[in-house]
């Protein structure tokens, strides 16, 4: 098992900013590829921002390019999403994920064995 626990979701206006944090061990922070991923009421849980051990690469998807930043700080033994300029399409529970680092490309929610609880974010219009 791999502990993972996620907080800083909330209620925010459109164009606003809020800033989640998933508290790991730093063994899981240097070790695994991680991640964040996001599911809203009806879809497919899908990958948002992922840090890859595997090759040391930072992944965004195309939709929160520009907007959000993903970081790890291993002092603190947090994976942090900074999110900016927030969409109402934003609003969905946000998970932390950890995987064994097989591979580079790490927003593949389907590779991922170890799951947080979950966040909830609301984006209004």
């Amino acid at each position: 098992q791999v502990p993972l626990v996620e907080s800083g979701g909330g209620l925010v206006q459109a164009g606003g900013s809020l800033r989640l944090s998933c508290a790991a061990s730093r063994f899981a922070l240097g070790y695994y590829n991680i991640g964040w991923f996001r599911q809203a009421p009806g879809k497919e849980r899908e990958g948002v921002a992922c840090i890859s051990n595997k090759d040391g690469g930072t992944y965004y998807a195309d939709f929160v390019k520009g907007r959000f930043t993903i970081s790890r700080d291993y002092a603190e033994s947090t994976l942090t999403l900074q999110m900016n300029s927030l969409k109402p399409e934003d609003t969905a529970v946000y998970f932390c994920g950890a995987d064994d680092p097989r591979i580079s490309k790490c927003l593949n929610h389907h590779e991922y064995d170890y799951w947080g609880q979950g966040t909830q974010v609301t984006v209004s219009s």
